[in-house]
Formats: structure tokens, sequence, C-alpha cells
């Protein structure tokens, strides 16, 4: 019989359920385990902590919950783990995890994966200029390559880390590693650097590095691949007890993705579809260290009960180059909620934010401070994040909270804010609460800056027992070209025959979104393949840029770019300049765009009245 691996994925970020490893452990015969835990955002709290305590920086929810409470279970069973745990201190997780190995009288032999973190470069990398740029390749190197920002100050930043691949890992493997800690890889090699070992696949091995880190990217989010997300989630059943995904993994790069039995949640086609274009850009440059990854006609197929089969992923030769991603303090941020209960809630609500807002500008001008940068209001419960797309009926609603964020260069000045966000309860809206939740908060504003380095300039380095020693990462020859690619043409628009009839797309279509920095995508995937041509000829890009005028207010030059997923019957939106600035830099309440999906498939379409069901 073929050779299966199965891996499963117990982990999607920082915060993720601890019932999930102890359920794959008992589910079923299992190879490996992976759990990923580093957001940007995660690398940016982590990089605060370790400038206090030099002791800590890694992923705490691992070892004192994953490994802790299943340590008996992993050593019966010879499960694997592969985690980027290890955060910014892989060997401060090692410790910690032997520490509490040796407590229970067991022992592992625990690989670290270094050479990521290059904090003790920026100094360096600030301040190389033109002359050190030696090919044109290199010229926008070292500014921001989605913004073209200037390199930040290296005294504000907190965490500068390359993104390594898979080879690491699958070496740590072959040296005879039972677990194996990272630091910055990109989240699918964790499962890819298994899949290299196993199989023995090359690095020249394009298609097959690229269906490994698919199968990577299908499990990095855990239950995200099981029914946690998705459109449909009335059919989604048992959301207490969900399962959390285990895939089956072939030599040729297939794999079926599954859960234990008697768990809640789905597997189905639709399901991995939509976890497939998850915070994907170009479905066909999904650019990662070991290879560009083509999933344009990547197909999803039904194989029995909660199991799907995926297949047809295609693969380039990487770009040479690591991205670098740092993370760096820019000023602060206030966040409060303040409720305002009765009639015409919405309008009082908003009134009585903004006069606060204009009280602490006049106070900041008084005592000779700048002003506030930044700020945003949004009426929680009035469908604020739908902008012009709102209902008119949601400003009637009777409770609701204003969500108020500003920024400033000084936390002392925006102690201001804080000290009269309170004040209206007695002497503005009628229907006022108080605070909602706890008082406001103020923290640093964490930006995010990245840019290319050649991968001959960053060394990963696995270390095992008594020895360290360097993997050699070979360097593509020739590297990536984008003209290799060959783009799927999307057929003309259909012509109208017969009556048409509006609906909703989500009753043709299921969808998903996620964010990229300062840019967010919306993967919309055809419930029946007759009804894409339909979808694509109401979903053009100036059409969905309207829809979503509203995220790109301020931004210098917003930009929606489809693409044909025609494998998966869908079209993948890449929303650029949409964020805010993203994640921790943004004021926005969903400044991870978890919910863009599920407000373009409110809009309304044309479709032939024969197709309607």
């Amino acid at each position: 019989m073929a050779k299966v691996v199965r891996i499963g994925g117990a982990g999607g970020f920082l915060g993720d359920s601890s019932v999930a490893a102890p359920q794959l452990l008992r589910g079923g015969p299992l190879d490996y385990m992976i759990l990923d835990y580093l957001a940007e955002a995660t690398m940016s709290a982590l990089g605060q902590l370790k400038a206090a305590r030099p002791d800590q920086g890694f992923a705490r929810d691992f070892t004192e919950w994953v490994w802790k409470d299943n340590l008996q279970e992993l050593k019966a069973s010879g499960v694997k783990i592969i985690t980027n745990a290890g955060g910014l201190n892989p060997r401060a997780c090692r410790e910690r995890m032997q520490e509490l190995a040796a407590a229970a009288g067991l022992s592992f032999k625990i690989a670290i994966v270094e050479g990521d973190d290059l904090m003790d470069r920026l100094g360096e990398l600030s301040s190389r200029g033109p002359a050190e740029m030696h090919t044109e390749m290199y010229t926008e190197m070292y500014t921001e390559m989605y913004t073209g920002a200037p390199f930040p100050d290296p005294a504000s930043v907190f965490s500068a880390n390359a993104y390594l691949g898979g080879k690491p890992i699958a070496e740590a493997l072959a040296a005879g590693a039972d677990m194996v800690i990272t630091g910055r890889v990109v989240d699918s090699a964790l499962t890819l650097g298994a899949l290299m070992h196993e199989f023995g696949w090359g690095e020249d091995d394009y298609d097959l590095l690229a269906a490994g880190s698919l199968a990577g990217h299908v499990i990095e989010c855990g239950a995200q691949a099981t029914g946690g997300l998705f459109t449909d989630w009335e059919e989604v059943e048992d959301w207490a007890h969900i399962g959390y995904p285990v895939i089956e993994c072939t030599a040729d790069g297939t794999f079926v993705v599954t859960k234990p039995a008697g768990t809640g949640g789905l597997v189905s086609p639709a399901a991995v579809a939509e976890q497939i274009l998850y915070e994907v850009g170009d479905p066909q440059g999904y650019a990662l260290p070991d290879a560009v990854c083509d999933f344009a006609h990547v197909k999803v197929e039904a194989v029995g009960e909660q199991r799907v089969k995926v297949s047809g992923a295609r693969g380039y030769p990487p770009s040479g180059q690591y991205k670098v991603c740092l993370t760096w303090g820019d000023g602060y941020r206030f966040i409060g909620a303040m409720p305002v209960v009765g009639r015409d809630a919405a309008r009082k609500a908003q009134r009585q934010a903004e006069a606060v807002i204009e009280r602490v500008g006049e106070m900041l001008r008084d005592r000779n401070h700048p002003p506030l940068r930044a700020r945003r209001i949004e009426v929680l419960g009035a469908e604020a994040t739908y902008g012009a797309n709102a209902r008119p009926e949601a400003r009637g609603v009777r409770e609701v909270v204003a969500r108020v964020g500003v920024e400033h260069e000084s936390a002392e000045a925006l102690g201001l804010m804080m000290r009269e966000f309170a004040s209206p309860t007695t002497s503005m809206s009628v229907g006022s609460t108080g605070w909602f939740g706890g008082a406001p908060t103020i923290s640093p504003v964490a930006r995010v800056f990245s840019f290319l380095l050649p991968r001959e300039e960053v060394r990963a380095k696995v270390s095992l027992g008594d020895a360290t020693f360097e993997v050699d990462v070979r360097a593509p020859n020739p590297p990536f070209s984008a003209e290799a690619v060959e783009r799927p043409v999307a057929p003309p628009d259909p012509a109208p025959a017969g009556d048409l009839v509006r609906r909703p797309l989500a009753d043709v279509a299921w969808g998903r979104s996620g964010d990229k920095g300062d840019a967010f995508n919306v993967a919309i995937i055809a419930r029946r393949p007759e009804l894409l041509p339909w979808i694509r000829r109401a979903l053009s890009p100036s059409a969905v840029k309207a829809y979503f005028a509203h995220e790109f207010e301020g931004a210098p030059s917003p930009q929606v770019i489809r693409y044909e997923v025609p494998g998966l019957h869908a079209l993948n939106f890449h929303c650029i300049q949409a964020l805010g600035g993203g994640q921790f830099s943004s004021l926005r309440l969903d400044a991870l765009a978890k919910g863009k999906a599920q407000q373009l498939l409110d809009m309304e379409i044309d479709l032939p009245a024969a197709l309607v069901r």
C-alpha cells in the first residue's frame, strides 16, 4: 500500500483552544501534530515581552497547556510535534519543555530551528545605501515592500524576523528529532517540512512542494478547515466539540482532509475550498520560501463521509529571497467603548463620541500638545462597518456601543482621553451607561515593515542535543518568473436571456475573507459551476471597490484586483490599502477582515430566473 502520512492541525493562533491537542491524540493514528502561533501581531507582543523579560518571548500557551498536559500521551503515541511556538526565543521554549518533561520523568529529543531573528542586524540593514544594492532585483529592498515607507528607527523595533521554509524542519527530523520548535517560519512550512522528510521531496520538486504547502495552508488555522468560519454555519454541528483537521498525505502531493470520528464540525468540499483561498492574494503567485504556489486549478472532491480529497496544486521556483517582517512602535492608541440605550441610541452615541474627541482636542491644544493624529468612531449595533451599505433601519436600534479609537505620539497626552472618556455619563446623552467591559486602554501602535533579503544572507541553523549545524538552502536557478504563469482567461460576460431576478450573493456563493497587512482578500466560490459567469458579471473589480468604498477612505492608491480560480469555480478579490494599516496599527473594529466576505455576500446581483432554485 502507498505510504500515508497523517498530520493533525492543533492550533491556528496564540489563544486557540486547548482541547485540540488531546482530541487529536485520542482520535486515531497520527504521525505529526502542528501548532501555529505566530501572527504578525503576536510577534509584536512577544517582542515587547522579551524586551522586558529576556527569558520570555515564546508561546507559553504551548508549554503550559499543550505540552505540559499531554506529555504522557505524546510519549506513548510517538506523535511528533512541529510548532513555531519558539517565537522569538526557541531556546527558552525548549528549556521549559525539557524542565516539564523531566518533572514527569520523561525525555524527548527536541530540536530548535534558529537563524530567522535579525534583531542584531538592524543597524546594518537600516544603514545600507544604494551602493550596496548590487543588482536591479535589490533596488527596493530596504523600503517597505508594499508602501515604499522608509526603514523605521531601529530603536523602535519590537521584532525582526525572516520567514524560513520547510527544509530546516526536514533536516531536524532527519537528524532524529522527536519534536521541532521553530522561530519564524511560514505557517505552511510546519507541515511541508514533515512531508519533505517523509517522502524525500527535493528542493526542485516544485509541484510537490506547492502541494505540501497547500496541505499546510489548509490546516494551519486549525478548525477553520473543518467548519469553523464556514459561510453555511448552520450546517456545522456541535461547535462546542468541533473536530480539528487531520490530513492524510501521499507522496504524489494529494491529500485527504478529515477529522476525528465523533467530533463536531464539517468537512465538505465547500468548507475546504474556503480555507484554501483564505488570506491568499494572487492564487497563482502565492510566494513561499520553498516554492511559488499556483492554486488556480486545485480541485476538491468528497471521497467519503467527512473526507475531502485535494489535488492539482502547481509550483514554480521561489524568488531566491526571504521576506523579512519587522514590527515596530509608532506612538500610542486609545480604544474605549461607550454604551448608550434608549430611543435614537445610534445618533446620540455618535454625537457624544464626537463631543468627547472635540473636547480632548481642545485640551491638547491648550497644553501645547500636537493634535490627535487619527480618530475613528464606530457605532456598534448600527452596522457601522458596512459604510453606505448599512440598512437604514439599523440606525433605529435602541441600544448601541460607540467604539472610539484615537492615536497620538504620546501616551501621556492620551491620558487626557482616558480621563475624559467617562464624563458623558452625567453630562451628555441620556441613556449613557458608563464604561463597557472595564476601563479603556492605552497601548503602543505596532506597525509592520516588510522587505526582501537575499536568502544567502540568512543562515538557518538546527540545534539538537549537543550538535548545531547550518542548513544549506540551494538558490533557485532560475528564480521565479511571473511570465511562467499561465493565467486563466475569463470568458465574456453572459448576455441576459429571459427573466432576471435579484438575489443576495449568499444565495449562490460561499465566501471567506482575511487580512494580509493593509490589504484583505475576499474569495467568492460559486455554489454551482453554472452560476460563476453571472457572479463574475456582477462582481467586476470596480463594483467590489465601490461596495467597499468606505474601507478605502484615506488610502493613497486603493486597488481591487480580481483573480480567476477555475478549479474551485471561484473568484478571488485582493483589496489593497483597505484596512487602515491593518492589525495592531488599525483603529478599525474588523482590522483582520474577518467579516468582509459576509458583507459582500449581502450584495444583490442579477441572475436568470431559471438558475435560481
